[in-house]
């Protein structure tokens, strides 16, 4: 009898630890493309054209204008991939963008300063939860738990347009 107890409680345990999860899985259709509208503020997870999900985003501090060089708070404008995944990020959970491409290192070339880099999608830490819209150093910012539907859902690959 003690012996099922334990089990039961065990069970009970595991079954609301895996509630807790950051990590979710998606079996639905492929997000074949990511397309961030940075104008109206909206990502969309788009599956041959087709709108799976969209969000509303927080972008770089200085929302206007492309990215030209580290520092400047500007989210980046263009064609990139996904191209990692951060599952401790500080910012909940992360995936990274391919910026900068070579059409960005050359811009910043020609100003002498760096492209910068480390431009990611993301959830609020604690410090930015309650914050304003554009806050980030020129990432993509979601809620935390959106940010567990799109690490499911999103493939590193994944191209993603980003538009002004």
């Amino acid at each position: 009898m003690r012996f099922l107890k334990i089990c039961a409680m065990l069970s009970v345990v595991l079954g609301l630890g895996a509630c807790s999860s950051k990590f979710k899985t998606y079996n639905g259709p492929e997000v074949t493309h990511v397309l961030v509208q940075k104008g109206e503020r909206r990502m969309y997870l788009l599956h041959n054209g087709q709108v799976l999900k969209q969000y509303r985003v927080g972008l770089g501090f200085a929302p206007g204008g492309d990215k030209k060089h580290t520092g400047d708070g500007r989210t980046p404008e263009g064609d990139y991939y996904i191209d990692r995944r951060n599952p401790n990020s500080e910012f909940h959970l992360s995936i990274g963008i391919s910026y900068p491409n070579e059409q960005d290192i050359v811009e910043a070339q020609a100003l002498g300063k760096s492209p910068g880099g480390d431009i990611f999608i993301h959830g609020r830490p604690r410090k930015y939860r309650d914050g304003g819209q554009d806050w980030t150093a020129g990432c993509i910012a979601v809620s935390n738990s959106e940010m567990q539907d799109i690490y499911a859902m999103v493939r590193d690959g994944t191209p993603i347009r980003i538009t002004p």
